[in-house]
């Protein structure tokens, strides 16, 4: 089972030089340029991004052979005195699509939103974990919790909810098996929608959906740093400004490690403390003395965005203490299409499905009536279908510390 969505890349789109051209352009001579796909066609205006020159395509491009198309193009200027500077057009440079224009009474036009929609495929993964307990061992069970309506107290038909140890035991490690996969798994399935991985004994095949971070992993930006100061933080906001529909107004989400997480109190700590006026205490009335104060910070604000942050512990035991990791997620939703940033998905009711097989003794051990089973046994059985989606990947951004 698998499901997909669309993402629009459109403002990320990038075009790569496949070879340094020959040309110049002087005298408002045409070039030729050569790039690694068909983008662009005649009337485009493109940008060169290492040099910020703008220059427009003259004609159709021309496939020359694989990931190699021909495009005659004009530099932009008033004067004709503009000539190609060869430092942004080495092989693997990137270009980007600015505008167009049109003369009079122009017979064709072209759009580029539609090569910019990048199609992305999940798979639901079914999570089940077992656990079989005696007769005897269900009568002297003690109850974990047990919770009541209110209604009818210290009456026998009062509704009593009752979750055993046992039960307690299966539900944490069915939700650490699911929490755990939505955030770590790694797909089997290749690119033909088969499962690389099958039941030996049955050769029926497991599918296995990927988890937030290998969806994260293949598209975000990524950042190695040696010491975590406010520099860094600015740098990663920064870069995550540059993909969001806005500049202002965005929420990110810092999930880190142990290690980054006292990291991040030390180094907003440090920051906070360069505004102390000198001379200044907090004095409690109530203590009648000096106090001492501290902080935990949760969240942060730059540049009219506000970053939040999370430690997990998942992720000290996934990437270890001994350096930081941090993954950054942007939670701001699409204002277009009313999308939540990440989205889990199931089966209708199927995200969590609990079943008791009942043998001799019941489920308490020491009930009469009709069982499943011979055994003086019985199984408790909890399963489900998850997956998730990270409906935009390009924009996050990982940082881990070297």
């Amino acid at each position: 089972m698998y499901f997909e969505w669309d993402v629009d890349v459109n403002y990320i789109k990038r075009i790569r030089f496949a070879a340094v051209p020959t040309d110049l352009g002087e005298n408002g001579q045409e070039i030729m340029m050569a790039f690694t796909e068909r983008y662009y066609d005649k009337y485009d205006i493109f940008v060169i991004d290492d040099t910020r020159q703008q220059c427009m395509v003259m004609s159709h491009p021309i496939r020359k052979g694989d990931q190699y198309w021909e495009y005659s193009v004009r530099l932009i200027d008033n004067d004709y005195s503009s000539i190609l500077d060869l430092d942004g057009c080495y092989v693997g440079a990137t270009t980007r699509f600015q505008s167009n224009a049109m003369p009079e009474m122009a017979e064709e036009g072209n759009v580029k939103y539609q090569s910019n929609i990048s199609k992305h495929r999940n798979y639901i993964t079914t999570h089940r974990v077992d656990d079989t307990y005696s007769a005897a061992y269900a009568a002297q069970e003690d109850v974990f919790i047990s919770v009541a309506q209110g209604k009818d107290q210290g009456s026998m038909t009062e509704q009593i909810y009752k979750m055993d140890k046992k039960e307690k035991i299966l539900l944490d490690s069915f939700l650490y098996a699911r929490n755990a996969g939505l955030l770590f798994n790694k797909t089997n399935v290749d690119v033909n929608g088969k499962a690389t991985i099958v039941d030996p004994d049955t050769q029926r095949p497991i599918y296995i959906g990927d988890g937030i971070l290998p969806q994260v992993e293949r598209f975000a930006s990524k950042y190695a740093y040696s010491r975590l100061t406010i520099e860094v933080f600015n740098t990663i906001i920064a870069t995550l400004n540059e993909k969001a529909e806005n500049p202002t107004g965005n929420k990110y989400l810092f999930i880190t490690n142990e290690k980054a997480w006292n990291d991040l109190q030390y180094t907003l700590g440090d920051y906070l403390a360069r505004f102390k006026t000198a001379d200044t205490y907090m004095w409690s009335k109530q203590a009648n003395d000096y106090i001492s104060v501290g902080a935990t910070f949760d969240s942060y604000n730059y540049a009219g965005n506000t970053i939040s942050f999370k430690v997990d512990r998942t992720f000290s035991r996934e990437f270890g203490n001994e350096k930081g990791y941090l993954l950054c997620l942007d939670l701001t939703a699409d204002s277009t299409k009313a999308e939540p940033p990440i989205g889990m998905f199931t089966l209708k009711g199927g995200d969590m499905i609990q079943n008791k097989v009942l043998g001799v003794g019941g489920e308490n051990g020491l009930s009469s009536g009709i069982v499943s089973s011979a055994v003086a046994a019985s199984k408790l059985i909890i399963w489900g279908y998850s997956s998730c989606a990270v409906f935009n990947p390009y924009r996050s951004f990982i940082a881990r510390e070297i």
